[in-house]
């Protein structure tokens, strides 16, 4: 059993969350802000892709072939059952790694992700995943890699090592994975009671250790009780993706790429000093006590011309000024959002910034209809005093809070809106029962957006010919009543039909007025009238 799961842990699924870090169009716009190319994606592969949904989004929203394998057959085989709903290409197998990297029937692959397996699985298997991306990602081609990281993870290492130890020594294998998580927690209470010196030396490791109830235990199951678990250094990261031929390019997520909303005045004028970037990135990680990281790498080769100097990109390998400006211009967005409901607080984990109303306000007014546009297109809509490079900033910006999405141009929306469609009524259906999936495809964005059960239900209504408020109000309570289901106010469910139906009407006229417009421009919600 072991040898089959890789020491990752077994008897209890995976979350059913979606990471738009996979998608080739959100990994384009990171890397062109970065300044490195981005090669066009036809075949991508997902390594461990859990439930599925990020890797059936993306397959059912764009025109890109995604392969992938998730060693549990229950994950696989929902998986699998989404790609068949929704008529896409996706290949998605049940096999262990081994298996699966033996295999000598799979393409090529210009996107490869591994996201919530590197730190969770073997260093054999780790040395497996390697090879695989060194034999199977095309030249100028793109990893993404995630993975808890020193040193915010370190002084949590004992702990974790104990917790997990109690559960092997001291708990019943026959008592089942979520009771033997719970008496372990309950060791961990008893263990916080004596004030262990350790932990009062570390305050972050008690609070963290305290707010372990707050989890699900599908996600504490996976965290912190897999055989295998250890925080990396990005500088090892660094050096052993050389051996396989590939270099850092940038920060997954797009705010991490701003220093700005991150380091204090200090921690830039330091970092400024330190040219070589896996350096840098090391040093950045402490001054951000850093826990977790979402990554960028691109795989060098004589193909591409694409070469590599301890880990990092030498400078002919990025974009020359006027190809980084035209990759910037090129980048297609489209508002995400209601104008109505922007606030424009960035939040990050170390500040919290107010955006420049005056600068803003006219750039999202210009995107307000839901259309797509082009940053050259924005640059003659909304010209700024900084040009174009101030514009584009402001743009990814938006990207990285979530207020705007990269857009596919429209003859790929064409393409991928009927498997989007197909997909998306599966995930409406499943909502009738089930509270587990929150985000959508929509082919105008090549990937997935965030959505709530309710208003799932709401689009699952007016795709059956239900019009108007009212009746999404009926029907979605038809839903609820049935699964036993009441809404939640103020963190309370509501105790009566009466107070179920007024809530939801509530939701259902918001919904009309600002949710149902954003939901059909987006390719989302019909647009047609029975």
């Amino acid at each position: 059993m072991m040898q089959w799961t890789g020491g990752y842990v077994a008897g209890i699924d995976y979350t059913h969350g979606y990471y738009r870090e996979l998608g080739p169009l959100h990994a384009a716009m990171a890397l062109a802000h970065a300044g490195v190319p981005m090669p066009s994606v036809a075949t991508a592969c997902e390594l461990g892709f859990g439930q599925g949904l990020s890797t059936n989004i993306h397959a059912a929203a764009s025109s890109v072939a995604w392969y992938g394998t998730d060693f549990n057959p229950v994950q696989a085989g929902f998986a699998a059952d989404l790609a068949r709903s929704a008529g896409s290409s996706a290949q998605l197998m049940d096999q262990s790694f081994a298996e699966y990297c033996a295999r000598t029937d799979l393409p090529d692959f210009d996107f490869i992700a591994l996201h919530g397996v590197w730190s969770w699985v073997s260093p054999a298997n780790r040395t497996l995943l390697r090879d695989f991306v060194r034999r199977k990602l095309k030249p100028g081609g793109v990893l993404y890699l995630s993975y808890n990281c020193q040193p915010g993870w370190a002084p949590m290492v004992p702990v974790r090592d104990l917790l997990s130890g109690y559960i092997d020594r001291m708990t019943a294998p026959g008592a089942g994975l979520e009771r033997r998580i719970d008496a372990a927690l309950d060791f961990a209470d008893r263990l916080l009671a004596t004030r262990p010196a350790y932990l009062e030396a570390y305050p972050q490791v008690a609070a963290r250790l305290a707010g372990l109830r707050a989890h699900d235990h599908r996600y504490l199951a996976h965290e912190y009780f897999n055989a295998d678990w250890q925080p990396l250094d990005f500088a090892e990261q660094a050096t052993s993706w050389a051996e396989a031929g590939l270099s850092y390019a940038c920060p997954a997520h797009h705010l991490d790429q701003l220093d700005l909303l991150n380091l204090t005045a200090p921690q830039r004028t330091l970092l400024a000093q330190l040219p070589d970037p896996v350096q840098r990135q090391g040093v950045r990680d402490l001054m951000l006590n850093q826990n977790f990281r979402r990554d960028y790498w691109v795989k060098t080769g004589v193909k591409t011309g694409i070469r590599t100097e301890a880990g990092r990109l030498v400078p002919q390998d990025r974009f020359a000024p006027a190809e980084h400006d035209a990759a910037m211009r090129g980048q297609r967005v489209v508002l995400a959002m209601p104008r109505a409901d922007i606030d424009l607080t960035v939040r990050t984990g170390a500040f919290e910034i107010t955006l420049n109303q005056a600068m803003y306000a006219p750039l999202l007014d210009a995107l307000q209809d839901h259309q797509p546009r082009t940053v050259a297109e924005l640059e003659e809509l909304v010209p700024m005093r900084g040009g174009m490079r101030q514009l584009f900033e402001a743009v990814f910006i938006l990207c990285g809070m979530g207020v705007l999405a990269p857009a596919q141009a429209p003859d790929a929306v064409a393409a991928a809106s009927p498997a989007s469609r197909r997909l998306n009524l599966a995930l409406f259906d499943r909502a009738r029962g089930s509270d587990d999936i929150h985000h959508l495809a929509s082919a105008l964005v090549g990937g997935g957006l965030a959505m709530p059960r309710i208003l799932q239900l709401f689009l699952l209504a007016q795709a059956r010919g239900l019009r108007g408020a009212t009746a999404w109000r009926d029907f979605t309570w038809q839903q609820l009543e049935a699964n036993n289901a009441p809404l939640h106010k103020d963190g309370k469910p509501l105790a009566t039909a009466e107070e179920n139906l007024a809530e939801l009407q509530r939701k259902a006229d918001i919904f009309e007025r600002l949710y149902l417009p954003l939901y059909q421009a987006l390719g989302i919600a019909d647009t047609d009238t029975p």
